[in-house]
């Protein structure tokens, strides 16, 4: 269980780093360099990654041992806190935007007046980082939730957002969980993720992301307003979070097609 916990914790970072991507437009639109906010996220995009890397051996090692002792029914149970987490993550990165975006801007002009990442990094560093963040704490404002609009944004831009969310969100857990259950080709049926990942990957790059960077880019131009890109982040967060929980839905019909999938491999 102590594995589970360790897991799920990664998760909920990933997916509050996740959640927290989507307002990066909304602070280049604010402070009207988004090359220099994209470029400055990628540097907490890292601690993403970095919990991926752990979080994935610590996944394996959970699944192996459910195998060994005979616990598949056991295993689903860590799988459903698993995701659950990923549903909490989403919950504390949205309540977290203000904030983030706040101490984000920030960091933007922070950056261009330094000219370099590690320059900036010695800039934090020295310059009381705690106070700068609890100065910048900002709860959010149910006030704009209010103003939120989906005039100008496609409902199929919105909905394919959610979708991609909840495959996304399953994929490896749903593979993994496949070859538990078929454990004599579980490394066919755990590689499959890539396949479920990838697909959720080029529906996001053809048809989520261009339309977000559209509307970002309008509303630099002036042709869009700044709250429309608030909108815009507002359903692309609530899709998130809605995706999450609609993942707990599709894992197991998710997870026996990616069985069906292995069994017409071998």
């Amino acid at each position: 269980m102590e594995r589970v916990i360790y897991v799920a914790l990664f998760t909920a970072t990933i997916h509050m780093i996740d959640t927290l991507s989507y307002s990066v437009r909304l602070a280049g639109v604010r402070t009207r360099r988004l090359a220099l906010a994209l470029s400055l996220f990628n540097i907490i995009v890292l601690i993403s990654r970095t919990a991926n890397m752990i979080q994935a051996p610590l996944l394996g090692s959970i699944v192996d041992k459910a195998i060994s002792k005979g616990e598949i029914k056991e295993l689903l149970h860590s799988f459903r806190i698993i995701i659950f987490s990923a549903t909490l993550g989403s919950l504390i990165g949205a309540a977290l935007i203000p904030s983030f975006i706040e101490i984000f801007s920030k960091g933007i002009f922070a950056l261009e007046k330094t000219g370099s990442i590690p320059k900036l990094l010695v800039k934090i560093i020295f310059n009381k980082p705690v106070k700068q963040i609890k100065n910048s704490l900002k709860a959010p404002d149910l006030y704009k939730i209010r103003k939120i609009s989906k005039t100008g944004i496609s409902p199929f831009f919105l909905i394919f957002n959610l979708f991609i969310t909840s495959i996304s969100t399953i994929g490896v857990l749903a593979a993994i969980y496949a070859g538990a259950l078929l454990p004599e080709y579980r490394i066919t049926a755990s590689q499959l993720s890539g396949v479920i990942n990838g697909t959720a990957t080029i529906l996001l790059a053809i048809i989520v992301d261009p339309q977000a960077a559209l509307i970002t880019d309008q509303a630099l131009q002036g042709i869009r307003t700044k709250q429309e890109v608030t909108s815009m982040v507002f359903f692309l967060v609530s899709g998130k979070i809605i995706g999450t929980l609609l993942s707990q839905v599709i894992f197991i019909p998710a997870s026996e097609v990616v069985l069906w999938i292995t069994r017409k491999l071998i």
